[in-house]
């Protein structure tokens, strides 16, 4: 193998990490927060960020194919690499960081799994009731707030479902 084997980069490295920036823009879209009242907290931005980052990841995890499912692996690993970076900015000792992204991490697959069988199904209700359980964790939804939300996380899914992966490969998504 020698050094410079040791020193390789993962192959879809620098695109996990531009599809993974443009999950994040979508998640900062300012309407989320002053329209449908998404709380403008450190715990409500890590909730889209999240939500958005599933959503790219089930788009190319349904692709079946392995060089769709490195990316998305790449998508998820630059998400985490992000989190523990944003933790240790927020002082946050290196004995208890890795603690903290296991909690995140673990949090984050449970939502992604909840939100992918309810998408699945079309359930609207059952996406809503996921996303009122995890965004508005510590108060309580704006009235039609999660349903409003489901309906935007259903037309993003549909949206990124339209998108070819050679084009994600190219570090290009949108979301909705």
């Amino acid at each position: 193998m020698g050094l410079f084997g040791l020193l390789r980069r993962p192959r879809h490295e620098r695109t996990g990490f531009v599809l993974y920036g443009a999950a994040v823009a979508a998640a900062r879209e300012p309407h989320f927060y002053a329209r449908i009242g998404v709380p403008d907290t450190s715990a409500g931005r890590f909730e889209l960020v999240s939500l958005h980052a599933a959503l790219l990841i089930r788009r190319l995890r349904a692709e079946g194919d392995k060089t769709a499912d490195q990316l998305a692996q790449a998508v998820f690993d630059a998400m985490f690499a992000d989190m523990d970076v944003n933790l240790r900015e927020m002082g946050i000792g290196d004995m208890t960081v890795g603690k903290r992204v296991k909690m995140l991490w673990e949090g984050f697959h449970g939502r992604a799994q909840a939100y992918a069988e309810a998408l699945a199904a079309g359930d609207v209700e059952n996406l809503a009731a996921a996303l009122e359980r995890n965004v508005w964790v510590k108060e309580a939804a704006p009235e039609g707030a999660p349903a409003t939300l489901a309906r935007h996380v259903m037309q993003a899914d549909a949206v990124l479902a339209g998108q070819p992966v050679a084009a994600m490969l190219a570090g290009k998504v949108h979301f909705a």
